[in-house]
């Protein structure tokens, strides 16, 4: 059975770094795991790593989908499993980098995707149920039909929820149990799993300096080059922090100081909930980047064997 090593973790903690690391220590080749570096023309908001940081080991899965291209987790697990074969082949390493936890789990879960087919009466119904009273009385259904679905997705985020609803009335199974019968067959791999985790103080002060810098680097000339695109803030390429918040302060809403505020608040709350999504899973080895004694030990502890 072929390896893959994963390096998780929240925004910020210096993931590209030590995958760029074990890639040239063991021989590999990185897989990106981020939602929103999967989007072309969108390179500031998304941290998508440049060449110069990529330092010469191969990237995949970046910069590939049109943002105006729909694009689901089931796409992205088949397109992984693809490019973890063909890395394997090839006699190296595939190392999957990235914070987006629910492509990671489907992927190392090897969950099998057999969409329920789209009910758009449904889905119109409880779109316009949420519009008239909000997203929370959905989501407190949603706790009571299905807890642990619930526990996963965020009470804000009212795609999932009201998915997770449509496939319940037309199917009469609750997401959970479509996600178990998915289940059944194992991985074609083994997973070596590490998450990173900095001091709470470390990393929010990287994620100020990351915003930072992408004011620095362009962030709301990028987000204008997009719009003159065509691109809208409702679209789900735009949904990533940073672009939500450059569209409201270039239609004036908010000031350039409140703007680059808000990104940095948004962020940190998106890093707590991304931790709290790995902290789950108990295969995950947690490493302190900051702390070169337990980031060599956690290498140490990984055997590659050369197919």
């Amino acid at each position: 059975m072929s390896q893959i090593l994963v390096v998780a973790g929240p925004t910020a903690s210096g993931k590209t770094g030590l995958a760029i690391r074990l890639a040239k220590e063991y021989g590999g080749e990185v897989i990106s795991a981020d939602s929103m570096q999967i989007y072309q023309h969108m390179n500031i908001a998304s941290a998508k790593p440049t060449v110069e940081e990529m330092e010469g080991i191969p990237h995949h899965l970046l910069d590939f989908v049109s943002p105006f291209s729909p694009f689901s987790v089931a796409d992205y697990v088949k397109l992984a499993k693809e490019k973890i074969e063909e890395i394997t082949k090839r006699g190296n390493l595939p190392i999957l980098c990235g914070g987006t936890g629910l492509y990671i789990s489907s992927l190392v879960d090897n969950i099998e995707f057999t969409e329920a087919e789209t009910d758009f009466s449904v889905r119109n119904r409880l779109i316009q149920e949420a519009e008239e009273k909000g997203i929370v009385p959905l989501y407190e259904r949603l706790q009571g039909i299905d807890p642990e679905a619930a526990e996963k997705i965020h009470p804000n985020n009212q795609k999932r929820v009201i998915r997770a609803l449509e496939i319940f009335e037309t199917t009469g199974l609750t997401l959970s149990q479509q996600n178990a019968r998915s289940r059944l067959n194992p991985p074609s791999f083994t997973a070596y799993m590490l998450a990173l985790c900095p001091p709470r103080e470390v990393l929010y002060q990287r994620i100020d300096m990351r915003v930072d810098a992408m004011e620095r680097q362009g962030l709301f000339e990028e987000t204008k080059a997009l719009q003159a695109m065509g691109l809208q803030r409702d679209m789900q390429s735009m949904q990533g922090i940073g672009y939500k918040e450059a569209f409201d302060y270039l239609a004036g809403k908010v000031s350039r100081e409140e703007c680059l505020e808000e990104i940095k608040k948004a962020t940190r709350h998106y890093a707590k909930r991304q931790l709290t999504w790995f902290r789950r899973d108990k295969r995950y080895i947690w490493v302190d980047p900051t702390d070169e004694k337990n980031v060599t030990t956690a290498m140490e502890a990984f055997t590659w064997k050369n197919p």
